[in-house]
């Protein structure tokens, strides 16, 4: 297969030091000015509300854009076009969540209206909806109808997107209808989740309620299919392999963590937190130890395998270095069992964030019995 060929002759970065070396060389610049386009473009939007949440969220998340871009590192020949297409994508799902969390308008009409532009997005084309239509702010200036066109004019040069399309599709979907549960009014969240999750629970049996809504609240899932339909030849048993691994075991394991450094965030702000359905520290250990291996056993079936696991190894060390740990002590300790029964490249990555950032390692043993 052209796929396999294209590992052994070295277009993925062989180790930790290279995956750094083309990320920081050649990615990061690159999703830097991008970024930047799309700031300047929010700052045009009309509606000072709309405007402000744009703004936020390009200020506040583009780090979401830097992580996502971390496949077209797989592929350096297509980085351009990988980098537009999940920048834009990424934006599109930031904008939403800033106006979600921050709606005037709670009802799940707007929220799932508002995300449409998000199966717009990957289908290639454009619905007949107005995405503003149940929400009180409505004057974007085009912005988010922008963002959606950049992402099909991305995805129409991909040469193997039509065979990836519905699973990016199904992705997409699961992501816009976790949205839509997790932001409507407080008393009836978690019984929206707990049915939904009884509809799908067949996607993911050995995963608990919580742990299959954080698999679809990730993007790195459709960002991996996007970088495999930028392959002139992939074979559909790949693409099998590729959602087996990524949904659920490496997408819950990326928002898990997310959600763990923000526990206190949220509860102060009353805001609905996954990790926060845990008994106690203990489990929180054990799960995100339990999800690590499920996704590392999976990845073994990917002939790029070696790649993949630098990113399961990456998140851990991009999320365990967030100086938010540091403030959260039940955090910072199930972070040190986490760090102390991880392997050598999740360490690596884990000090070079921490480095970047100026702190220090929390390197403890993990909690007995393990």
């Amino acid at each position: 297969m052209i796929l396999v060929k294209v590992v052994l002759n070295g277009l993925y970065p062989r180790g930790p030091l290279r995956l750094m070396y083309r990320l920081y060389r050649h990615i990061f610049p690159a999703v830097r000015a991008e970024v930047e386009r799309w700031r300047e473009r929010a700052g045009q939007i009309p509606d000072p509300e709309l405007r402000k949440q744009a703004l936020d969220s390009i200020e506040n998340k583009r780090f979401h854009c830097e992580g996502g871009s971390v496949y077209a590192a797989a592929h350096l020949a297509w980085k351009e076009p990988l980098i537009r297409l999940i920048v834009a994508y990424q934006t599109i799902s930031d904008y939403l969540d800033n106006l979600c969390d921050r709606s005037t308008s709670l009802g799940a009409n707007n929220f799932a209206r508002l995300h449409q532009a998000m199966l717009d997005a990957v289908s290639g084309r454009f619905s007949s909806v107005d995405y503003y239509e149940f929400n009180r702010e409505k004057d974007d200036g085009g912005y988010l109808r922008a963002l959606v066109a950049a992402c099909h004019a991305e995805i129409e040069h991909l040469p193997n997107y039509a065979l990836v399309r519905d699973d990016v599709y199904e992705l997409a979907s699961l992501y816009c209808n976790l949205q839509v549960h997790k932001h409507v009014v407080q008393e009836e969240r978690e019984g929206r989740l707990l049915n939904w999750w009884q509809e799908h629970r067949g996607k993911a049996p050995d995963l608990k309620w919580n742990e299959f809504a954080a698999a679809a609240g990730s993007t790195l899932g459709v960002f991996h299919l996007f970088q495999i339909a930028s392959y002139p030849e992939v074979s559909a048993s790949r693409i099998a392999f590729i959602k087996k691994a990524y949904f659920p075991w490496v997408c819950s394991l990326h928002i898990l963590l997310d959600y763990l450094i923000d526990l206190e965030e949220d509860e102060i702000g009353g805001d609905l937190n996954f990790i926060a359905y845990y008994q106690n520290e203990r489990e929180i250990y054990e799960r995100i130890h339990y999800i690590v291996g499920e996704a590392k056993k999976n990845i073994q079936a990917l002939p790029d395998r070696k790649f993949h696991n630098m990113i399961v190894d990456g998140l851990l060390g991009l999320y365990l270095s967030d100086g938010k740990v540091q403030r959260q002590p039940m955090v910072r300790r199930v972070a040190r069992w986490i760090l102390r029964s991880s392997s050598l490249p999740t360490r690596f990555f884990f000090l070079n964030s921490r480095g970047y950032r100026g702190g220090k390692a929390v390197l403890q043993a993990p909690p007995s019995g393990k």
